[in-house]
């Protein structure tokens, strides 16, 4: 048997050296013959290879990055939040934007573009160039609903126009605002695949949810989070920060590669809640506002018409067109008159901030223009100066101060709000304006965000400037456009196409039409667009050929039986702000655009139409990379982290335990803080005692406990526990909280908790400090722990969370 073994291992070692022998003599063979011809490898290398480099010929031209083409203009993009066509000076509106005027005064203003009607949806049309269903950004990326035309992850069919233009010699930047990448990836170890710098941005300066603290921003630098540069003491806004950061990105660009063509997409916090205006520029609009909402409307329209905006014969729309059994309580608009005294003064300095927010942003961007200028390249700069969707109306009828209330369902108080006056849109408020300012900002049409069936949803201010590529200086165009048609105007200028296939995936085609025709065509030439559909949390609408037809159907409304829903008709080309329905006139032409729609969201991966409540809408199981789980350990030193994917205490029993050793009796500074002055709790060692302060929704006083003993040095675990008991007057969880040293209690009594979440964005859980805006007033931010070690912080939940469905839902439509 030993024998038989030998022999066969003889025979192995035997074949395979046999094998190796045959494998040199072939290399041998293969190098005492080199071919004499050129070889041509299959990634188009035309030069010739041989044994030696001294014999051999290279080729560089398969692997030399690609240049843009000669004389490609530079492209720079300002995309504005939630503003609506009656707001901005060049269209005639209050609010001073001296840049803006500057750019319309050298190019053109257009009256007639037109959005999704929410953030998400517009900004992946500009994005990629197709429609926002093809982008599988039916809505927010937090409403995705796993169909082929809602799923919150943009297809690899629908390629990216930032990573064309990098293939194509551009340097790419983004920065301010995302908010397309789905809420379970927004973490420090979470998937990066929507992140901007994956899709073509070679940097990105901003935050990734649907708004921030503009004093405090949750902000990502390229690939990770990081602490803004200064605090508001320090004279830190984000849209002066952001201005900043384009403004180095460029020259960092010119120094190096002076002759590559950029392409920047800047898109601030404003004029997205919450409306955070320096004090000087809100300052300037004092007294401005004082006449109402319902006043404004009517005196903007007019200057509207002065200015070739509107034509003479545009009527008014009322402020509450939806009929009472499908109108949404929450969007309904107060009239002016019937408000008091002191409303009418806190919701006219409302709107004195909102237009400060503005204006101030608008400055930055004069900075960024004004480099431009300086050095010798704005002639040659494309600048698109627009907005995403119409005003926001999520402020409800009474507007508030801290919108986190808002979202909690607890009330906002007219006595504690007039608190706030002097300071409002400083680092002390969250604030919103009423829905009246919503309708005003937005005239003359109906509604205003969300609504995308209405023009006071869609129609959105835009003006293009080009030295160099548009002869035509301070016109008006009333061609009919959209925010598809972009990507295809920007390719026709550059000289580049959308390629047919990229990265081995066939591409589905542009949605839009390119707009330079228009450029240096008569204001009134026809437009060459021929049909725009919209379809938006279950309202649906449709423009063709100068005609318009509008389901009435409310956002949200839950109402279902689309079947059943009433359409109205409008002749656009006549009728600017859709008053006069001629459904009954022309059934066919009604008919016929109803078809059309069908066809359009067959074409568009449109169905099904949604239009269920928020508090549906979150009951959605989603993919997520992490199983549900009710024990987190957390540890000092890392990021913050997101309350998307941080613990979840909302509504439940919790306990907190953090394990410290103290080295030194002095002891101070932040073990555990998640949240901000509008919400939150947090752990700390402060003049030797340990304190856990829960700030229910920024209103004072705190709810504060201190242990009745100092901390001795030495290892301890610090503990909180938190027993829900009942419910208060608003859904808030009401409860006992005991504050532990080791095993003993140290302080005790009874506490309330927010139903729902402590920010909509930003203000992370940290361990060993508290990144942004402090949870409590007992301590500054960023007051990291010292005199000792965190081992680690760890955080247990019991029960049900999301007991405040309602509420929660709130806090979803208010982060669009």
């Amino acid at each position: 048997m030993k024998n038989h073994k030998l022999r066969k291992q003889s025979l192995f070692y035997f074949f395979s050296s046999l094998f190796c022998l045959m494998l040199i003599a072939a290399c041998n063979n293969k190098q005492e013959s080199p071919s004499e011809e050129p070889s041509v490898a299959d990634d188009g290398f035309k030069g010739k290879i041989a044994l030696d480099v001294r014999d051999s010929e290279a080729d560089w031209t398969p692997y030399a990055p690609k240049q843009a083409p000669e004389g490609a203009p530079n492209i720079l993009f300002v995309l504005y939040d939630d503003t609506g066509l009656g707001a901005w000076s060049p269209y005639g509106g209050r609010i001073n934007m001296p840049t803006m005027d500057r750019l319309a005064a050298n190019g053109l203003t257009y009256t007639q573009w037109h959005t999704t009607a929410l953030c998400s949806p517009t900004r992946s049309t500009i994005l990629t160039g197709r429609n926002h269903h093809l982008n599988g950004m039916a809505s927010i990326t937090e409403t995705a609903d796993g169909f082929p035309g809602s799923n919150g992850r943009v297809p690899d069919d629908c390629a990216p126009f930032a990573q064309i233009l990098r293939d194509n010699g551009y340097g790419t930047f983004w920065l301010g605002k995302n908010h397309n990448v789905p809420e379970s990836d927004i973490a420090a170890g979470g998937n990066r695949s929507e992140w901007p710098t994956q899709i073509g941005f070679d940097r990105f300066y901003g935050f990734l949810g649907g708004e921030t603290n503009n004093w405090y921003p949750d902000l990502v630098m390229d690939n990770h989070f990081i602490e803004p540069p200064a605090t508001p003491e320090e004279g830190y806004h984000l849209s002066k920060d952001l201005a900043d950061q384009a403004i180095n990105m460029l020259q960092n660009q010119r120094s190096t590669n002076p002759s590559k063509p950029f392409y920047m997409w800047f898109n601030p916090g404003a004029n997205h809640a919450p409306h955070h205006s320096p004090a000087e520029y809100t300052a300037k609009y004092k007294g401005m506002f004082d006449d109402g909402y319902d006043a404004y409307r009517d005196w903007v329209v007019n200057r509207m018409k002065e200015k070739g905006i509107l034509p003479e014969d545009t009527a008014m729309t009322p402020f509450n067109p939806m009929p009472e059994d499908m109108a949404n309580p929450a969007d309904y608009v107060r009239p002016w008159d019937e408000l008091n005294d002191d409303e009418k003064k806190l919701f006219s300095r409302m709107a004195e901030v909102y237009a400060g927010f503005s204006e101030y942003t608008d400055a930055q961007v004069g900075r960024i223009i004004d480099y431009l200028e300086e050095t010798g390249q704005l002639e040659n700069t494309i600048v698109l100066y627009a907005a995403d969707n119409g005003a926001s109306g999520e402020g409800s009828p009474n507007g508030s101060v801290n919108e986190n209330k808002f979202f909690n369902g607890y009330p906002d108080s007219l006595e504690e709000n007039l608190k706030y006056m002097d300071v409002l849109g400083g680092p002390e408020t969250y604030n919103h304006f009423p829905t009246g300012w919503a309708a005003a900002f937005s005239a003359p049409f109906k509604m205003f965000k969300r609504y995308s069936q209405f023009a006071g949803g869609t129609n959105d201010p835009l003006v293009i400037s080009w030295p160099k590529g548009i002869k035509a200086k301070g016109e008006v165009r009333h061609q009919y456009h959209h925010s598809v048609d972009i990507v295809p105007t920007l390719l026709e200028a550059i000289g580049i196409e959308m390629p047919e296939v990229y990265n081995g995936v066939k591409q589905t085609p542009l949605s839009g039409v390119s707009m330079m025709y228009s450029f240096d065509a008569e204001p009134d030439a026809p437009t060459q667009k021929e049909v725009q559909y919209y379809t938006m949390l279950g309202t649906r609408g449709i423009w063709k050929d100068g005609w318009k037809a509008v389901a009435i159907h409310a956002p949200l409304s839950g109402k279902s039986n689309f079947d059943k829903d009433v359409w109205e008709l409008y002749n656009v080309e006549e009728d600017r702000s859709e008053s006069n329905n001629l459904a009954e006139e022309y059934p066919e032409k009604l008919q016929e655009l109803i078809d059309e729609w069908f066809r359009q969201a067959e074409i568009n991966k449109v169905l099904p139409l949604d239009d269920r409540s928020a508090a549906e809408i979150l009951t959605i199981e989603r993919p997520k990379e992490e199983p549900p789980r009710d024990r987190f350990i957390y540890k000092p030193g890392t990021d913050p982290v997101p309350e998307g994917v941080a613990v979840n205490i909302r509504g439940r029993d919790y306990k907190l335990l953090a394990n410290v050793e103290i080295t030194d009796a002095n002891a101070q500074g932040v073990i555990f803080a998640h949240g901000s002055r509008f919400g939150g709790h947090a752990l700390f060692i402060k003049d030797k005692k340990l304190y856990y302060v829960y700030n229910f929704l920024g209103i004072k006083p705190e709810q504060v406990f201190v242990s009745n003993v100092p901390i001795p040095t030495g290892k301890h675990t610090f503990g909180v526990e938190f027993k829900k008991q009942d419910k208060g007057e608003y859904g808030e969880p009401i409860g006992y909280t005991k504050l532990y040293i080791d095993e003993e209690v140290v302080a005790e009594g009874p506490m309330k908790t927010q139903p729902a979440k402590f920010t909509l964005s930003g203000d992370g859980l940290c361990v060993g400090y508290d990144s942004g805006d402090a949870v409590s007033e007992h301590y500054p931010t960023p007051s990291e722990f010292e005199g000792g070690t965190i081992f680690g912080v760890g955080v247990t939940a019991e029960g049900t969370p999301y007991i405040d469905l309602e509420a929660e839902a709130k806090r979803l439509m208010m982060s669009q």
